[in-house]
């Protein structure tokens, strides 16, 4: 997906002078090109994420439009309170795209990982979030909303679905249907849920836009009260929007995701999927056990 970020952002700086690229010392070598056709639009910030996202929001104010780039947690944690006042609080136009997702960076620790950042932002009126599952998607998706004039946070991943989908912004795509239960993949999920889920008679739903949410698709799509809700952070960012769907109606909600505790291993990122029970074979596993419940 970095890769194809790096694409996208010179084919629209190449069309639109009013996009600026900012840099926290991330991805620069990757931009190298960009630098040098574009020098008064392309700047490296270096390591000052919370005066990056301050100088972005000066940005906005005069009708450019930034994008600033990351790893994660130097973004959505260390940079939130500029995030809320300078963007969200002044409801002004941004674009946030990081990478490291919740552990992608497995084998440089807790500084590097960022599993709470959907949940943080999801508390920020106005910030749209985008998790795209393959580089083609996130290419839709930005082009889509990139100059929407809402701040939105598009989080990269190191892991692809093998598949795009016709990625439409605050809109799931219908996967599979069935009776027993209806899944809820979340961005590179998936492709793990597909898997696990095999022939189980259910309906998995698929949502590359988090925020704003589509409460629509799930509702007409929810032949049982089962709802499993797979999310690739910390589970539970989505449960507020889950219940509200069903409003006046009854739903068993069944969760996905890490769970909220610090990763003190070192390895692989398929290393924490087993301990954090979410290979694949665990994750049938439990989705298995969902749907055979007795109602």
């Amino acid at each position: 997906m970095r890769k194809q970020f790096i694409k996208t952002i010179e084919n629209i700086l190449g069309q639109d002078e009013g996009l600026v690229l900012l840099l926290g010392d991330i991805g620069v070598w990757g931009f190298s090109n960009a630098f040098e056709k574009y020098p008064d639009r392309v700047y490296n910030v270096g390591i000052l994420e919370q005066s990056m996202v301050s100088m972005a929001s000066g940005l906005a104010m005069t009708d450019h439009i930034p994008v600033l780039h990351t790893i994660a947690p130097f973004l959505a944690e260390r940079a939130t309170e500029q995030l809320k006042n300078d963007f969200c609080y002044q409801k002004l136009g941004g674009n946030f795209v990081t990478v490291g997702a919740s552990y992608d960076y497995a084998s440089l620790g807790c500084t590097h990982h960022c599993p709470a950042d959907v949940g943080i932002l999801k508390q920020m009126p106005g910030m749209e979030i985008v998790l795209p599952g393959t580089p083609v998607e996130f290419d839709k998706l930005f082009r889509q909303t990139y100059s929407n004039g809402h701040p939105t946070y598009f989080r990269l991943s190191e892991r692809s679905n093998k598949v795009s989908h016709n990625a439409r912004f605050g809109k799931a795509s219908i996967i599979k249907k069935g009776k027993l239960a209806t899944a809820i993949a979340v961005g590179s999920m998936l492709d793990p849920v597909l898997t696990a889920a095999g022939d189980l008679d259910m309906t998995i739903l698929y949502y590359s836009t988090l925020e704003p949410f589509d409460h629509k698709t799930l509702k007409k799509n929810t032949q049982s009260k089962r709802v499993v809700l797979c999310e690739p952070y910390y589970s539970g960012a989505l449960t507020a929007d889950v219940m509200k769907t069903f409003l006046g109606r009854a739903v068993e909600l069944y969760h996905i995701g890490m769970p909220k505790k610090f990763i003190t291993e070192y390895g692989k990122a398929e290393k924490h999927d087993e301990l954090l029970n979410l290979s694949p074979a665990k994750l049938r596993k439990r989705i298995k056990n969902i749907c055979q419940k007795k109602s």
